[in-house]
């Protein structure tokens, strides 16, 4: 039976003002940063539902049942904003679910959650990713910080293995470098088996009845460069997570 995975995030739209002396135009492009990591776990047996920053807000799951379609919810540069701000509520004033906390509980309930590092997960560019402040934080195996949590390193750094998980069962222990990470706490009760620059790079923790894990650094470019993204380890690294990450 396949294993459903919900990704949420990793799009952008970018808006350009190019000007060329008296004169000046403009040009937009739509982008997205999904295909590493689903083609991962697509290669590990998993069935990956995208959905886009700007179809997230709408389109992510506003009930329990709805979730529960899916073994894996994996948050990747998507902002708290993006859950909490429903055009209903945003644009009417009208209440809707609170999709953080039905998060919170998919956890509890036995669901699994990865968050990925980016510019607007954990605290994020100037903190506007503000998950510290949500329901999703109480299942995360880190604490979210509440200032710019950005780590940037353009000349490189290497995560390092400090532990044994069966999540890193046949991953070597000499990692790819990344260009920058987001900055977090662990708890006391999460399992940190590999750091960079002495910070958590991945952890793990139960929460009720599921799991949730943390890979701080991003899943594509800018911070995950071609030698993460093309290193032959990336795809078992996220099915090795996926996979214990949805064992009950």
């Amino acid at each position: 039976m396949s294993k459903k995975v919900l990704l949420a995030g990793e799009s952008w739209m970018s808006y350009t003002t190019h000007v060329k002396g008296f004169d000046s135009f403009y040009t937009s492009t739509y982008e997205t940063g999904e295909k590493w990591l689903k083609a991962a776990l697509e290669a590990g047996g998993y069935e990956v539902t995208f959905l886009p920053n700007h179809l997230a807000n709408e389109e992510f799951p506003f009930t329990m049942e709805e979730l529960k379609q899916y073994d894996l919810v994996i948050l990747s540069d998507i902002g708290a904003n993006t859950l909490l701000l429903p055009g209903a509520t945003f644009n009417r004033s009208e209440k809707m679910p609170n999709r953080c906390n039905l998060i919170r509980d998919y956890v509890n309930d036995g669901g699994a959650l990865l968050m990925v590092g980016g510019y607007l997960t954990f605290s994020g560019v100037d903190a506007k990713g503000k998950w510290h402040d949500t329901a999703v934080q109480e299942v995360l195996p880190v604490e979210v910080l509440t200032v710019d949590d950005r780590m940037e390193h353009c000349e490189g750094v290497k995560p390092v293995t400090v532990g044994e998980h069966e999540a890193l069962k046949g991953i070597p222990t000499d990692w790819p470098e990344v260009l920058g990470y987001n900055k977090v706490i662990a708890k006391p009760e999460a399992e940190v088996p590999v750091t960079v620059e002495g910070d958590p790079f991945i952890a793990f923790a139960s929460y009720g009845k599921g799991r949730s894990g943390v890979v701080t650094t991003d899943c594509a470019p800018h911070w995950a460069p071609p030698e993460f993204c093309e290193w032959e380890y990336y795809n078992k690294l996220w099915q090795n997570i996926a996979d214990w990450l949805i064992q009950k």
